[in-house]
């Protein structure tokens, strides 16, 4: 075996390249990790529109993981688009059994930008148990208010960081855009305002910020570091480029 970093996305297939595993791919391997992925979607959609979505069986998922794990060491996943939340905690659970101390980064995804929906409701009493097999999740503002609808979302907050630590993404503010909060054990641990102005918005910028923090994670970097070069490198390729895709370009740390 060669001496790479090995790192995991379990995502959606995205044909622009914007968002899913081929940009979680494109990330890892600019912060200097081998990417491997897992296929949870095949989507038909491009950066503008979003026409359909094809759900790769569970059975299937779990088999494309235990491969994988077979025959690389992987300490840190990422994971985006997922079916429903008893899919996901199918995952999880099967991640854990191949390697209990695995870091997992969960985003949230719950809709897409062209306002195609994931998850139902139906199944929100399964959240808690998701959560605590997560080291961080990453939802953006519309997100965490439909994580649990019934509590506001400092309440939510607050419920959430009890189980696992959260990167909240300001991209969605009003009142403060671009300004992300760390929480961790039910407190705000940290706030990570803009460092750069940002021209324009891509699409799947939120895939390239967890996926940055992932690989920041992986390489072992202190949470608050990571998240603080997640953002970093986020803001750069935000900027990276005037059309709604960005490009990737070799990690720089502020």
């Amino acid at each position: 075996m060669n001496n790479h970093k090995y790192i995991l996305t379990i995502a959606g297939h995205d044909p622009s390249g914007g968002a899913g595993i081929t940009s979680d791919i494109k990330t890892f391997e600019t912060h200097g990790m081998y990417g491997l992925s897992v296929c949870t979607a095949i989507t038909v959609q491009n950066d503008l529109k979003f026409q359909h979505c094809t759900w790769i069986s569970i059975n299937i998922i779990l088999a494309q993981i235990e491969i994988l794990f077979e025959r690389f060491e992987i300490n840190t996943v990422k994971i985006g688009l997922v079916e429903s939340w008893p899919v996901l905690l199918l995952i999880l659970k099967k991640i854990h059994a191949l390697n209990l101390p695995i870091k997992v980064i969960l985003d949230p995804i719950l809709k897409a930008s062209a306002g195609f929906d994931f998850h139902s409701k139906e199944e929100l009493e399964l959240l808690d148990e998701i959560w605590k097999l997560c080291y961080i999740i990453t939802p953006n503002y519309d997100e965490i208010q439909s994580l649990h609808p019934k509590m506001n979302i400092e309440k939510t907050l607050q419920h959430l960081s009890s189980f696992t630590k959260v990167y909240l993404k300001g991209g969605h503010r009003k009142d403060k855009k671009g300004w992300d909060k760390l929480y961790q054990s039910e407190i705000a641990m940290v706030n990570i305002p803009p460092t750069i102005a940002v021209v324009s918005e891509k699409h799947g910028s939120g895939c390239v910020l967890s996926a940055a923090l992932a690989s920041n994670l992986g390489l072992g970097i202190e949470l608050e570091d990571a998240c603080k070069n997640a953002k970093y490198y986020t803001e750069q390729f935000l900027n990276s480029h005037s059309s709604l895709l960005g490009t990737h370009t070799n990690m720089t740390v502020k």
